[in-house]
């Protein structure tokens, strides 16, 4: 095996991918990943710090993404129209990975520990968003506030796309829990009185 091997890293995440998927990921050791792969463990490990960050290594890449979209929203943009263009932007990342969205989000599904590391990446998109917010002159309770409901949005509206087969395109899932958010906020307080 030569010393430098093309696109190692996309080889490692595909062969990865495709043993969680078929033995499980706690069952999946990393020498098998390299097998498969064709690469070394030494090679794995110039890649991923472990096993679960194939799952998460692009975390801050689509943070770096979100934050940037915030950044050049229109100075006209509401808060909610710029982290509306995030999402957009983030958007066209999964589904530009359509099926490895998928099965990353079967294998993340059926583990306690990767869902923990899931919302854990989630809790720092939204503060990495609040943080362009506020860049933009938001003030810190509308920034956290905004931020959150943005997280809730790809929360909801990315499980109806998984789980509708990716059939329809997650932007106007997006786009439709966002007007559903919108509609519900102009209906006031249920309840009160």
């Amino acid at each position: 095996m030569g010393r430098w091997e093309p696109n190692a890293r996309g080889r490692l995440e595909q062969a990865a991918l495709e043993l969680y998927v078929e033995c499980g990921y706690e069952q999946t050791p990393v020498a098998e990943i390299t097998k498969r792969a064709g690469l070394t463990e030494r090679t794995f490990f110039r890649h991923f710090a472990d096993k679960r960050e194939v799952l998460f290594s692009g975390s801050s890449t689509l943070e770096e993404l979100c934050v940037g979209a915030v950044a050049a929203a229109p100075t006209t943009a509401t808060p909610m129209e710029a982290v509306a263009a995030a999402l957009d932007a983030a958007a066209g990342v999964f589904e530009e990975r359509g099926d490895l969205v998928g099965l990353r989000q079967g294998v993340i599904d059926a583990n306690a520990e990767l869902r923990e590391r899931e919302l854990i990446k989630l809790a720092s998109l939204s503060g990495a968003l609040a943080c362009a917010l506020r860049d933009r002159g938001v003030d810190e309770l509308d920034a956290g506030l905004t931020a959150e409901a943005a997280v809730a949005v790809l929360k909801v509206g990315f499980r109806r796309w998984v789980d509708g087969g990716r059939e329809r395109p997650l932007r106007p899932l997006l786009t439709e829990c966002f007007g559903r958010l919108r509609a519900a906020s102009a209906q006031g307080a249920v309840g009160a009185g």
